[in-house]
């Protein structure tokens, strides 16, 4: 896999399979607004010691045109499999946040902006050392969120949502999944960066089952 032009391709980091082991598939992860893709450590690392190749995209105005040109990278492992992360995932998709200055709902300050992602002490800290801003200015600034119609995505959907999530609550965002034709699991007590929150195990366990589905096309494992 190759990046030629830096002018119009994001940055990326890479996560790669133990070396006595072949690649299984690729994910090519989309970091959310104001993050870097040094906040995947933990779920880049996780997932890759499992043999999926792991791709964070860089928040760049590029991002989409990188993240589209890894897909489509035929030097790359399959299948290949775009996971998006925090606002991006609400946005992309169109579903919905709460209306009005998010800011004013957390307290304005960057310290309650944590507190709604994230109960984890050592996700707080690669936050305050790799994040370069916060959600709620983002999602200020953002563009109009455009809706994706049921039926339209015509792949499969893997949607993992924290049930305690306060700034795209699992009540309003289930919902909107679902209409997706989404395979949707809540993460009990789960805030809103559930891939490297404080259950980010079995959120991990829960994506390589979807992954591992995705390559055999069916379960391997059901209930007796």
């Amino acid at each position: 896999m190759t990046i030629t032009d830096p002018a119009t391709t994001a940055a990326t980091r890479t996560w790669s399979e133990p070396e006595h082991l072949a690649p299984r598939g690729t994910v090519v992860l989309l970091a959310g607004r104001g993050e870097t893709p040094e906040v995947y450590q933990r779920f880049g690392s996780r997932i890759a010691a499992d043999a999926y190749r792991v791709i964070a995209v860089d928040d760049d105005p590029a991002a989409a045109a990188t993240a589209a040109a890894l897909l489509a990278d035929p030097g790359l492992p399959g299948p290949r499999v775009l996971a998006g992360a925090r606002p991006d995932a609400v946005l992309l998709a169109g579903l919905p946040v709460r209306p009005g200055p998010l800011g004013r709902a957390w307290g304005g300050s960057w310290e309650t902006e944590i507190a709604a992602r994230t109960a984890c002490p050592n996700h707080r800290a690669v936050l305050a050392r790799s994040a370069r801003g916060g959600i709620a200015e983002a999602l200020r600034t953002a563009p109009p969120i455009v809706r994706v119609s049921p039926g339209e995505l015509g792949v499969p959907v893997l949607a993992v949502h924290g049930a305690a999530d306060p700034i795209s609550p699992a009540e309003e965002a289930v919902p909107a999944l679902r209409e997706l034709g989404a395979q949707v699991h809540l993460v009990a007590d789960g805030l809103h960066d559930v891939l490297n929150d404080v259950q980010h195990r079995s959120v991990a366990a829960t994506v390589i089952l979807f992954l591992e589905r995705l390559r055999a096309g069916a379960d391997l494992v059901r209930p007796a």
